[in-house]
């Protein structure tokens, strides 16, 4: 059996597209043209179908890219060669070795009339070249791909990349977290500024304005959408299908002002829209969400009821499949008026929403739309097809229908093939006016990172069981996105924080292997740095063999890593010479941190769980088990980065105990100038009294408490906690069981308003003196 590696650099492209090669077919006789850069390539013998695969002279093809061959007649192969570059041919072979790595061909080369054939895809994409198929003229068209993402172009060349796809049987995991998108500063990625969660503002535009917290980003001064916003006036609130606007300063004057309420069944038209985040500024309060239409039953077809590749068919009773209408909306507000919101703008992409970030006046939003491939098989090459296969959008300022994105229009993302279109909508808000730009790229992605300059489309591709990281380069430039490189990496990302900008590069952390394993496959991680062309210019590999990461925080010419199996070690990275990193300290201690927050530049705030280490004895022997116990809050002096150290920390409930800021970074408010440290948390307390240390490890605690835990943070006492301030009443309270569900009195959000700290649920907003947390004021939210 021939070895299958993949290849690195250009030759991902060639192991994603090796596919066979099938053009529609020609009549008897007809030659098929094939163009390099729109030009057609003179060939000494005419490319040739055979078995399926479109062949063609290997010297002639490597005169048009301006290549040497050499036959080396002991090996009996072809040698390609130009500026560094290889790729080896043996003669009777379904392989070939570039630039010494060998990889597999979709069809095998031979000698026809005294000439050596090579399937032309794999010889084209092998040089980083884009190979597309075009019926109108019936040619082949090959263009560079360094320069430039592949368009579609056309039906045809969507079913045939669609089909390859599925033929080659890669899998891409296409779910797309939500929070997906970071963003950095021009020139840096220096984290929000612990001041406040996010940043401490000021209203300009008020004679009296006091200071308040934003939301708790990953860079100072890009905001990110969230469920609550504040101008330092008024409390923006998410809540069910409608949006609360309170008027929040003074406390004493608090009230509900108005209600944007968006029904279940809005119009005629059974449109639904689900608003999920928001944001606010001077001007805008800028709602984003999903919006479903119709879902239309497609009928069942008896033809096609047995095959394998029809999804949704379990008999004849059903129908199969089902074709969801779904559209990411943004709506645009008039703040001129609060009591009475004026909508004047409404934006549509199709597919569901992922995520998005506002970069000055610009807004960017994405979306991802499936492709159902299967359903448009039963309608190939027909007007309806051509049309419902292309993604679409829709601007109010240019009306109330949807617009197709031709084909022509759409790129894709050779290394991240799959039947899914990645939608980037960008808004000038400064003038709504201006229609949206969209761009399309048919292809797949998990996260995306964006700084004020760039945007990062991330996708995890397994292949020959392995697991890479493919990314995407897009240049930023009021509200457009225009492809500039593509990068590679071993392993898969956690989360938007394994991914930051500084200084013209790239850094990314990464997981290779499995956790559970014990031999070469086990879990192993590492530290990329890329180059602004996403070029590898510097690595630490192999970081806590066994463990994966928890946590990363990139800060400046530093980076802070938990990983976690049984002990939490806290790994400090000097990062400073980018060809050069190092691996500096490590500090290892029970528990893990799922979200690393800074202090100042010595000093960062992990918040996670605390751990119990227990002997697990079963037949094969006995082995240490890690159960997690309640909440920990930890400070970690890294002034000596050498040795980092666990200064202070808090331990908060038992096993159980749970906090939103474990996986969402934006439930934190915290001012180092406040010394003010505050979460929602539920926390869960196990019984002393029936409670013993045989069963405590991985004993549950009983509900004692939802609300907001407040601190005082300074560098002398550390964690001083000042009290927790709750939604729910002494009735509530004596409900309560072993679990309790706190519903539309589940505190979700902190924030303050000058010396006012306020918490945010969907039944209250409360108003508590800052400094000695007793109760000012509360709004019932009808």
């Amino acid at each position: 059996m021939k070895k299958k590696v993949l290849a690195a650099g250009l030759l991902t492209t060639a192991i994603l597209l090796t596919s066979a090669f099938t053009p529609v077919s020609t009549q008897a006789g007809q030659e098929t043209i094939v163009k390099l850069e729109g030009q057609p390539i003179a060939f000494s013998q005419q490319p040739r179908m055979m078995d399926g695969i479109l062949m063609a002279p290997v010297r002639d093809l490597a005169t048009a890219l301006y290549m040497e061959v050499t036959w080396l007649e002991a090996e009996r192969a072809a040698v390609v060669t130009r500026d560094g570059y290889e790729l080896k041919l043996p003669l009777n072979s379904d392989y070939a070795d570039v630039n010494g790595q060998a990889t597999t061909m979709n069809g095998v080369t031979q000698i026809v009339d005294d000439s050596l054939y090579v399937p032309l895809r794999f010889f084209m994409e092998s040089a980083n070249q884009i190979v597309r198929w075009d019926s109108a003229s019936s040619s082949v068209n090959i263009t560079k791909q360094a320069d430039s993402l592949p368009v579609v172009g056309t039906y045809d060349h969507l079913v045939t990349l669609l089909t390859q796809n599925e033929s080659n049987g890669m899998r891409t995991n296409v779910v797309m977290m939500k929070s997906a998108i970071a963003e950095s500063s021009t020139t840096s990625s220096a984290p929000a500024p612990p001041g406040s969660a996010g940043v401490a503002v000021q209203d300009s535009a008020k004679s009296v304005s006091p200071e308040y917290s934003g939301t708790n980003v990953q860079v100072q001064g890009v905001d990110e959408s969230d469920v609550v916003k504040s101008d330092g006036t008024y409390i923006y609130t998410v809540n069910k299908q409608r949006i609360i606007v309170t008027q929040a300063y003074p406390a004493d004057q608090m009230k509900v002002l108005s209600i944007l309420d968006f029904p279940q069944a809005a119009n005629t038209a059974n449109t639904q829209f689900q608003p999920s985040e928001i944001y606010v500024d001077d001007t805008h309060l800028i709602v984003l969400g999903q919006s479903y239409q119709n879902l239309i039953p497609v009928p069942y077809n008896e033809a096609t009821s047995n095959s394998s590749k029809t999804i949704g068919i379990v008999d004849k009773r059903m129908i199969s499949p089902i074709r969801s209408q779904a559209t990411t909306k943004v709506m645009v507000y008039d703040l001129t008026d609060r009591s009475n919101l004026k909508l004047v703008k409404e934006v549509e992409l199709e597919g569901n929403y992922i995520s998005s970030r506002k970069i000055g006046s610009s807004l960017y939003f994405i979306a991802n739309k499936y492709v159902n491939y299967y359903y448009y098989r039963e309608k190939a090459n027909t007007d309806d097809a051509k049309k419902e296969l292309a993604p679409a959008y829709r601007d109010s300022s240019a009306g109330d229908s949807f617009t197709s994105i031709p084909l022509d229009q759409i790129y894709y993302l050779p290394k991240a093939l799959e039947p899914n279109y990645v939608l980037v909508g960008g808004l000038n808000l400064g003038d709504l006016t201006q229609t949206m730009n969209v761009t399309s790229y048919l292809g797949s992605g998990q996260n995306v990172y964006a700084s004020e300059e760039n945007l990062y489309v991330v996708a995890t591709t397994y292949e020959d069981q392995q697991q890479d990281t493919i990314l995407y380069q897009f240049g930023l430039n009021a509200g457009k996105a225009v492809y500039k490189n593509t990068g590679k990496v071993p392993g898969h990302l956690l989360n938007q924080f394994s991914m930051d900008e500084h200084n013209g590069h790239l850094r990314l952390a990464t997981t290779t292997g499995e956790v559970w394993r014990t031999d070469e496959g086990t879990s192993k991680n590492h530290v990329y740095i890329l180059d602004a062309n996403l070029k590898e210019e510097g690595k630490i590999l192999n970081i806590a063999p066994g463990e994966r990461i928890y946590s990363t925080r990139f800060m400046g010419n530093r980076a802070y890593m938990v990983t976690f199996k049984n002990t939490d070690p806290l790994f400090v990275l000097d990062l400073k010479q980018p060809d050069q990193p190092k691996l500096l300290g490590a500090l290892k201690i029970p528990g893990y941190s799922n979200y690393l927050h800074p202090y100042d530049e010595n000093h960062i705030i992990g918040f996670g769980k605390d751990t119990v280490e227990v002997e697990n004895k079963n037949a094969a022997g006995s082995q240490p088990i890690a159960y997690y116990q309640g909440m920990k809050v930890a400070l970690f002096d890294v002034s000596d980065v050498n040795n980092p150290k666990e200064k202070f920390t808090e331990l908060i409930g038992d096993r159980g105990t749970d906090s939103e800021l474990l996986y969402n970074h934006r439930a934190l408010l915290f001012s180092k100038e406040k010394n003010l440290l505050s979460f929602p948390v539920s926390v869960m307390k196990l019984d002393p009294a029936t409670t013993n240390s045989k069963n405590s490890a991985n004993a549950y605690g009983s509900f004692a408490f939802q609300g907001a835990y407040v601190y005082n943070l300074d560098l002398e006492k550390g964690f001083q906690f000042r009290g927790g301030i709750t939604h729910l009443s002494q009735e509530d309270l004596s409900k309560v069981g072993q679990h309790f569900y706190a519903g539309d009195k589940q505190v979700q959000r902190v924030l303050y308003i000058g010396d006012t700290l306020y918490t945010v649920s969907n039944g209250f907003i409360k108003a508590n003196d800052i400094s000695t947390l007793k109760e000012k004021n509360t709004v019932v939210i009808p």
